[in-house]
């Protein structure tokens, strides 16, 4: 090799120099980081994060690979490069040099824990044990621009410093993901270029809006709904903060969101919207109504397929990875919060860009009680200190402002200001449902009772707690009846959906068994609606999905104890104290006033040691050595366990078929991964197993499952993992 360094080589020889990579990943860096006045930090962590690339042994390494897999060190037999930039930032800044030590030791395997209680060998005060590491790149010929560099300036006096830390990682792994992006794969890179800026995105809003409005029947409803955006459009010209939207299901709510933000944005110089929706199960709606708006400006993020990590990473997994740079995101509570308080390098990479952001919280009542606290605490950083405006939408607000009481104090987060000037006022204008309670509130009603009562319907919706009494449930209703639940891929339930919605406006008798996934984000109207006890934020979202456009006079929502207990868990807890407030028969039960109480039972009533179950804030405070527990956070920080949950790509219709053969051709590449989000299914760990030994499911690339045979796969129900031995006929065909 030539005697400069190199930090890449093509397979065909092309090499990208290691001087021109630091110097470029500095620039970058640094860029991003000034966005929340940090420049100097993030360039600095830049310039070093390869320094253990000068080294002999490293360089000798990549001359013998000659091809770009051999830089990535989590490959077992490659050279540790990325230790020594962290032990150079100690020898030149002592202590504080811990903090960019954090950042440059991570910048392939995920930020690391301190102690090394859990993570052995990977722990940072392990790894800068390893001096030798830095003499040998030391012994090289590194330029002093490099090397000769002060100490930041900036400080990052009153801030979290774990969160502060995660920025600046993010800000980093992004700029050596992209410079080498540009090196490898070019035109990879030029295609990034390509998104509009956010005031180009206004005007087809506009349209869209007025185009809507015009088209609209003049009922109270469309004209509350106008009221309604008018409100969203004049509030958006507030400084920069935390925001609530109270509106009730069927109000406009995700139209009205998107022109506050929208406004705002321009007003205050926000760079992107994101847009944050509780379940995958319920996305696609959303981002396809934006879609529709905004066209290719709009990026769908799940969480389904982020199967990346440090054990399977390749070159081309890592550029794989969304770092959510396009104007509009549409994304779920996973992705953005297990993100938020992530150590893996693909789950951070994209935590910089939502500096400067509008951030909407869609069906905020979502929000898991067992993370609140940590959650909140990252909302109030992002609103302080990284020029985020958030705001918060739901029918059902839940309790989010600071409380105290003898005992009990809740920090929650201040200064929220309400969109809406009256919301009980809002919420009477809009009711348009009569809720009718059982008699005996606690009497579990059968299955079979249940469905003889949807028979008497002509049009009916009866959403319930489960999958299986989904299933079971829709097996006791006649022929025609529609089924949805998460067992569907979200490919399958849109076009179900959009069945459902053309069976409904043709007049024609439309019956439908769906899990809770209808109640958040499905635009749907029924004149009467069936609802398995639940907590009292989701019997409300039920009453949305009846008589939506107000043509009745009144809907009917029909509350029932159904045989089988909710999940166990928040669901049941919920369940227990929805019927403890629905038992009171004295008020509506509907009344916003019921949600507070219903709010302040869920979240306060067990103290704060539930609202942050798995001690992540503890793990995220630092001493005065600086010692944190990223990854050990990161681990405990799980909306959906990965132990209990697993994703499978389903080959529903050609498209799905045909996805999975481009996924065995092609492998992981990012434009596949996410079409592929719309076929996919998430199964129990356990049943996931179990398919798989059965030989119904099958590993095509490393924590990459597909469907292996079409038995599988009902055009009813969706996924049926009971048929995972059952072969479809023309199967057997040899």
């Amino acid at each position: 090799m030539d005697d400069e360094a190199v930090a890449h080589v093509t397979t065909d020889g092309r090499k990208h120099t290691l001087r021109e990579h630091l110097l470029s990943t500095a620039q970058m860096a640094g860029d991003f980081a000034s966005i929340f006045g940090f420049r100097q930090w993030g360039r600095l962590a830049g310039l070093w994060h390869d320094l253990g690339k000068y080294s002999r042994a490293f360089q000798n390494k990549l001359k013998a690979a000659g091809g770009e897999e051999a830089h990535i060190e989590a490959r077992g037999a490659q050279v540790n490069h990325s230790t020594a930039g962290g032990l150079y930032a100690v020898q030149k800044f002592s202590l504080a040099g811990r903090l960019l030590a954090y950042i440059i030791a991570g910048h392939h395997a995920g930020l690391p824990d301190w102690e090394a209680d859990s993570t052995g060998r990977a722990a940072l005060s392990y790894r800068l044990q390893e001096e030798k590491l830095l003499s040998d790149a030391l012994a090289q010929a590194i330029p002093l621009e490099i090397i000769e560099q002060p100490f930041p300036s900036e400080t990052p006096m009153g801030r979290d410093s774990a969160f502060w830390l995660r920025m600046l990682f993010s800000c980093v792994v992004d700029a050596d993901f992209l410079d080498t992006e540009e090196f490898f794969e070019p035109e990879k890179a030029a295609r990034r270029a390509g998104y509009p800026v956010l005031s180009e995105l206004v005007p087809p809003f506009i349209k869209y809006m007025e185009n809507k409005q015009a088209g609209a029947k003049q009922t109270p409803v469309n004209r509350i709904r106008a009221d309604i955006l008018a409100r969203c459009t004049d509030m958006a010209k507030e400084p920069p903060g935390i925001f609530s939207l109270t509106v009730p299901t069927g109000g406009g709510k995700t139209l009205c969101s998107m022109a506050f933000a929208l406004r705002h944005a321009l007003t205050h110089g926000h760079r992107r919207v994101i847009y944050v929706i509780p379940y995958t199960s319920i996305i696609e709606q959303t981002a396809n109504q934006f879609r529709k708006i905004f066209g290719e400006a709009v990026v769908e993020h799940h969480s389904n397929l982020d199967v990346t990590d440090a054990k399977q990473e390749t070159a081309r997994s890592r550029l794989a990875c969304e770092n959510w740079d396009a104007p509009i995101i549409v994304t779920t509570n996973v992705q953005l919060f297990e993100s938020l308080f992530a150590a893996r390098t693909s789950r951070c990479r994209k935590l910089h860009n939502i500096a400067g952001s509008v951030v909407v919280l869609d069906e905020a009542q979502l929000l898991p009680p067992e993370f609140l606290r940590p959650i909140l605490m990252a909302l109030d950083e992002l609103r302080k200190h990284y020029g985020v405006t958030i705001l918060i939408c739901t029918a059902t607000q839940p309790a989010l402002g600071p409380y105290k009481s003898p005992g009990f104090t809740f920090e929650g987060l201040k200064g929220i200001r309400e969109i809406i000037e009256d919301p009980a006022a809002l919420s009477e204008s809009l009711k348009r449902v009569e809720v009718k309670l059982p008699k005996k509130l606690y009497e579990p009603t059968s299955w079979e009772d249940i469905a003889a009562g949807l028979r008497q319907e002509h049009s009916v919706l009866c959403i319930v707690n489960r999958r299986d009494d989904c299933r079971l449930l829709w097996s006791l209703m006649p022929g025609g009846t529609f089924h949805l639940s998460a067992l569907m891929c979200g490919a399958h339930r849109s076009n179900r959906i959009a069945e459902i919605r053309a069976s409904l406006q043709a007049g024609h008798p439309t019956r439908v068994v769906s899990t809770q996934l209808v109640e958040a984000g499905v635009d749907l109207d029924f004149p009467t609606v069936y609802r398995a006890m639940a907590g009292l934020d989701s019997i409300a979202q039920a009453a949305g999905r009846c008589n939506r456009e107000g043509l009745l006079k009144k809907g009917e929502l029909v509350v029932f104890t159904p045989p089988s207990r909710s999940p166990a868990g928040i669901l049941r807890q919920a369940a227990e104290i929805g019927a403890q407030l629905l038992s009171d028969p004295g008020a509506d039960p509907l009344a916003p006033e019921r949600f507070t109480a219903f709010f302040r039972e869920l979240y306060w009533v067990q103290g704060n040691d539930r609202l942050d179950a798995k001690n992540i804030l503890s793990d995220l405070s630092p001493d005065q050595q600086l010692r944190f527990s990223f990854r050990t956070a990161a681990s405990k920080f799980k909306l959906i366990d990965d132990l209990s949950q697993a994703p499978v790509i389903v080959t529903y219709g050609e498209e799905g078929s045909r996805l999975v053969d481009q996924l065995e051709h092609f492998g992981p590449e990012r434009w596949l991964l996410r079409k592929a989000q719309r076929y996919v299914v998430n199964l129990p760990k356990y049943i996931h197993r179990q398919v798989c030994a059965d030989g119904g499911i099958r590993e095509i690339h490393p924590g990459i499952f597909v469907q292996a045979h079409g038995a599988l796969y009902d055009e009813n129900l969706g996924f049926c993992p009971d048929r995972s031995i059952v072969y479809d006929p023309d199967e057997l065909v040899q």
